[in-house]
């Protein structure tokens, strides 16, 4: 069974990371600040919005402000942890920081349920 998802589900997964970096950060998150946030046009983000919120991940104001729903706070909560946890062991296996940060981004969309568990139990229970 493959767990190798599309590039559009990655995509999404990416968003909805940032979205909730960029409110645990700021307290509030508009488009542009996801654009800046992730060198993208505006144009891009914008689609992207329509998508999580036909989706029913995000909702926006008139104003323009972006709020998670609870689907999409729970979608990138777990996308944040598996993004924490991975760079964190590969950081403690010697990797450099900036480049486990960029494997985990990759490989935190790929990985099986299960092996996340077992590397996040063996990471967490080393000293």
């Amino acid at each position: 069974m493959s767990y190798i998802k599309h590039k559009s589900e990655e995509s999404m997964e990416d968003y909805l990371e940032t979205i909730l970096i960029l409110q645990k950060r700021n307290g509030h998150v508009r488009s542009i600040d996801i654009a800046n946030e992730l060198e993208y046009s505006k144009a891009s983000v914008s689609v992207a919005m329509k998508g999580l919120r036909e989706k029913d991940f995000i909702t926006m104001t008139d104003t323009g402000y972006i709020a998670l729903t609870p689907l999409g706070l729970k979608k990138a909560e777990n996308v944040l942890e598996r993004h924490t946890i991975l760079t964190n062991c590969l950081i403690k296996l010697g990797v450099n920081e900036k480049i486990a940060a960029e494997d985990a981004c990759r490989i935190e969309h790929d990985i099986s349920e299960e092996t996340f568990e077992a590397l996040k139990n063996i990471c967490n229970n080393e000293n």
